[in-house]
């Protein structure tokens, strides 16, 4: 199949279209006409919708002084989404050092590039936000927290010339010390969640769940989701990535109107029918079901 078109700065994937039109004794009329490609990524697979976890522990010395350790975990329900979807990040911060930190979340891109043997590497930042700041001995719970993806191309894994990943990092900013993080990997594709996706990764997120309703009949399928060339444009694209550098500012908000139109069904239960004889009064038939000789 065909790569994903692609802007980078420091390479691109680009598709044209080159026609040509010869006319006895008359210059010849070239035509060339650019178009976009691209590669469809259904997040409704079972390996986009399994649950992406970590956790991870750092305790800080300072000479022959050991401080208590500082611990992260984090969780969110699926590995593949689509722009304008929001990530509900499940995190657990305990500081039990003696310095101030502040948990943090943010969503790279990764750009790598292929050519004669060698390789460059490019990350930027898509979008990120920040918690509030710990003291020595408080904990931090994030049930939920909400990280928008802004609009950004989708994943590009099967070209051999570029390569565009992306990953989800939940770290802890400790002052001066290395920060403690967790890199969870991402896949932006571009078919939505659909309400059976949502379902099978619900179930396998959260255990178990009444399946008492799968003997009523089903709805048809939902049509087919709208392509992302409709809802991401290149110039969201584009005006979505922020460079490497603006990482440490996380107060900037980073605009973006919601894309990803997901259908949703709503199942209703079956009526209630009840044994007592909602018209009792009415008469009866006495008559005997078999008829006397």
């Amino acid at each position: 199949p065909l790569a994903t078109s692609f802007e980078g700065r420091h390479g691109s994937v680009r598709y044209w279209v080159k026609a040509e039109l010869h006319r006895p004794w008359l210059l010849p009329v070239k035509l060339k006409k650019e178009f976009t490609v691209f590669e469809h990524i259904d997040i409704n697979t079972p390996s986009l919708l399994s649950p992406q976890a970590g956790t991870k522990e750092k305790t800080l010395c300072c000479w022959f002084c050991t401080s208590g350790p500082i611990s992260l975990s984090a969780k969110i329900e699926r590995k593949g989404y689509t722009p304008g979807e929001s990530i509900q990040i499940f995190a657990e911060i305990e500081n039990c050092s003696s310095r101030v930190v502040v948990p943090k979340a943010a969503i790279y891109q990764t750009q790598a590039f292929y050519a004669k043997g060698k390789m460059k590497e490019v990350k930027q930042l898509v979008a990120n936000l920040r918690g509030e700041s710990l003291s020595s001995g408080k904990t931090e719970t994030w049930n939920g927290k909400q990280l928008k993806i802004p609009p950004v191309s989708p994943s590009i894994l099967d070209c051999s010339i570029i390569r565009v990943e992306y990953s989800l990092m939940v770290y802890v900013d400790i002052p001066g010390a290395m920060d403690l993080f967790l890199n969870l990997p991402l896949v932006i594709g571009t078919i939505p969640l659909h309400p059976f996706g949502s379902r099978t990764s619900s179930v396998s997120s959260q255990g178990s769940m009444n399946m008492n309703w799968l003997g009523l009949t089903l709805p048809e399928r939902p049509e087919a989701p709208p392509s992302y060339a409709e809802v991401v444009t290149e110039e969201q694209r584009q005006s979505s990535l922020a460079p490497l550098g603006a990482c440490d500012d996380f107060e900037r908000a980073l605009p973006g109107p919601l894309f990803a139109y997901i259908q949703e069904f709503r199942f209703l239960p079956p009526p209630l029918y009840s044994e007592i004889d909602p018209n009792p009064d009415q008469p009866t038939d006495d008559r005997p079901s078999c008829p006397s000789r």
